[in-house]
């Protein structure tokens, strides 16, 4: 077997070829009429008329030798047969194409159409020029790129090689596509709000930092999207927004964690939390229905059913029962006793991101759909009080295969409030809490000034994951990868 290197030096001797005889094999102008799915769908047609067309796309088989030669093109919406016929062809052009061609060049082919006897549809081809040579072979057919890591660094082939993977991507842009239509159709406005923060606000994560050497002025990549800008526009007069962008989190990866993943996150003033319950599940069994066909899904060990009216369970007595404590009434040594007896690995000592911890340990069983509510005020520095219990908010997560794939509130709109729970966010920063809300002191000015009663929620694209039963990597384009080291 040969090399990749000897097979490249082939393909770069064909390459010159092509050029010796005056001909550009990476020519800007394409004369291709139609694209391989047009040419499906009016075959027909162009049959019956004898038409003659220009069609193009990559070369995914070669086969046959001698006076026959037959090839299969795809140029992304399809894949075609051509037939290559040394009677058809003036005999300069057919050697060339034995002489230069291979598999992973990009061709076009004009040719009239007809039906094989084996009933595949083909063009017989009358003339043919290179688009793009290729100078590396394509992975084998059947097998593709094995090795996970060259899967993830050759996205590109992995695609090409893999039908299903293809599909998935599809797929995913029509859910962010049902999902824009979906807010749209109920009045909400798509907004566009910072990437680049002074301060981090919207969730407790760890941030990545950068340098802006105009202002000379450190900044953070956001982590939510755009929470506190967007609560900003409440205040501004708007009613109903939301935005569908990227977010940066400087965290683990695992089967469920990504350092660079899309969120949507909706604002709608006069509302609160018991209005957004409502439409997030409205909005999760539509997109379940339209981009999956079924509401009934098998992910990370849980079947779940999205259908119907989802369950309720309240924050405090899911972490008693599972664990016998009580977040309210219990002390930072207990919590920790109790993490040690179960073998859980915390990091960080601060109360808020103990009882986290607690918490994430209880939701691993939870199948749902269910939404948990009464979350403790000190795990929710963005959320409205209750009224009958101030040390509880008014804020919902959706758990979906133990994990929160949604999070919203009736958002905290008293300033002094904002203001109070800001600084003990600025205290656990100081006692070394790496995912404490920064303190945010605009905000509270415009809290000042006044913004009305709102519901903010969100949810990542981990529920997408979650759908198509994948790793969250599994449906990332291009997911990070370590600088490949040089041999």
């Amino acid at each position: 077997m040969s090399s990749i290197d000897e097979i490249r030096d082939a393909r770069i001797k064909k390459l010159e070829l092509l050029k010796s005889q005056g001909i550009d094999p990476y020519p800007a102008l394409s004369k291709r009429e139609l694209s391989l799915s047009e040419a499906i769908n009016l075959f027909s047609k162009l049959e019956k008329n004898n038409e003659i067309k220009w069609i193009a796309g990559r070369i995914m088989s070669i086969r046959g030798q001698g006076a026959i030669v037959f090839i299969t093109l795809n140029d992304g919406t399809a894949i075609f047969q051509a037939l290559f016929k040394k009677d058809s062809l003036e005999d300069s052009k057919f050697n060339l194409f034995g002489e230069t061609a291979d598999i992973g060049d990009f061709i076009e082919v004009e040719g009239n159409f007809f039906t094989t006897k084996r009933g595949e549809k083909t063009i017989e081809v009358k003339d043919w020029r290179m688009l793009s040579k290729s100078l590396r072979p394509l992975p084998e057919k059947w097998h593709g790129l094995q090795d996970v890591e060259e899967r993830f660094r050759k996205r590109y082939l992995d695609i090409l090689m893999n039908g299903e993977l293809k599909d998935l991507f599809e797929k995913k842009m029509k859910f962010w596509d049902t999902v824009r239509n979906f807010m749209k159709e109920r009045g909400f406005l798509e907004v566009e709000t910072p990437t680049l923060e002074i301060t981090t606000g919207g969730a407790e994560a760890t941030p990545f930092e950068t340098y802006n050497e105009d202002f000379k002025l450190p900044l953070f990549l956001r982590i939510s999207v755009g929470e506190l800008w967007q609560k900003r526009l409440m205040a501004a007069g708007f009613t109903k927004i939301f935005e569908i962008g990227r977010v940066y989190r400087n965290e683990g990866t695992d089967q469920n964690h990504l350092q660079e993943f899309t969120n949507m996150e909706f604002y709608w003033a006069y509302a609160n939390y018991q209005d957004g319950m409502h439409l997030a599940e409205e909005l999760y069994q539509k997109v379940a229905k339209d981009v999956f066909g079924k509401t009934k899904f098998e992910t990370r060990g849980h079947k779940f059913d999205l259908a119907g009216k989802w369950p309720r369970i309240d924050y405090l007595e899911t972490v008693k029962k599972e664990t016998g404590i009580d977040v309210l009434d219990t002390t930072d040594k207990e919590i920790k006793n109790k993490l040690d007896e179960l073998k859980i690995i915390y990091d960080g000592n601060t109360r808020e991101r103990l009882i986290d911890t607690l918490w994430k340990y209880c939701r691993r069983k939870i199948g749902g759909p269910v939404f948990l509510t009464g979350h403790p005020k000190l795990v929710s520095p963005l959320s409205k009080s209750m009224s009958e219990n101030q040390n509880l908010t008014e804020r919902f997560q959706i758990i979906i295969a133990g994990a929160e794939v949604g999070n919203g509130f009736s958002e905290l709109n008293d300033p002094l409030d904002q203001r109070d729970r800001f600084e003990i966010q600025q205290e656990l920063i100081k006692a070394g809490d790496k995912e404490a809300m920064m303190p945010d002191n605009e905000f509270v000015e415009m809290l000042e000034y006044g913004m009305p009663p709102t519901c903010g929620f969100g949810f990542p694209e981990l529920l997408f994951a979650f759908l198509a039963d994948k790793p969250i990597r599994e449906t990332q384009l291009f997911p990070l990868m370590k600088p490949k080291k040089e041999e």
